[in-house]
């Protein structure tokens, strides 16, 4: 019967103890979790617009009306600056490869020259003179 009453008086004094734990931390939190819902109101607001703005803004202009002169505006801006981008962009393209070849072309031409150059050193015996000077005129 004793050990009755013990688990008895042990289970009381633990409920007592954490009701009086439990309404410590309530009032400890109450104010942090009142000051956060505030916080929270506010992000609410800036992020979220109200139930009849949002209804109004969406039967504002749904998929088949047609757009506002701004709205086509800003569309044709957009495609106007992108074909800008796209034509600067092709034409410094073309440019680098034109002066590229520019000067693949005038490599060649010279590489030619010497060579041209080469076998007429190679080949003068010094008994005539130079290759312009022995041209026969007709």
């Amino acid at each position: 019967m004793t050990w009755r009453q013990v688990l008895l008086l042990s289970c009381v004094s633990a409920v007592v103890l954490l009701s009086m734990l439990q309404e410590g931390t309530c009032a400890s939190v109450g104010t942090r979790q009142a000051a956060g819902e505030e916080a929270q109101e506010d992000v609410k607001q800036k992020i979220f617009m109200q139930e009849s703005e949002a209804s109004n803004f969406l039967r504002k202009r749904g998929k088949r009306s047609p757009k506002s002169r701004d709205e086509v505006n800003a569309e044709n801006r957009q495609k106007l600056r992108a074909d800008e981008l796209q034509r600067e962009y092709y034409e410094e393209q073309r440019n680098e490869f034109e002066n590229f070849v520019e000067e693949q072309n005038d490599e060649q031409e010279e590489r030619g020259r010497e060579a041209v150059e080469q076998w007429r050193q190679w080949h003068y015996d010094g008994l005539y003179p130079s290759y312009l000077y022995n041209r026969h005129h007709i």
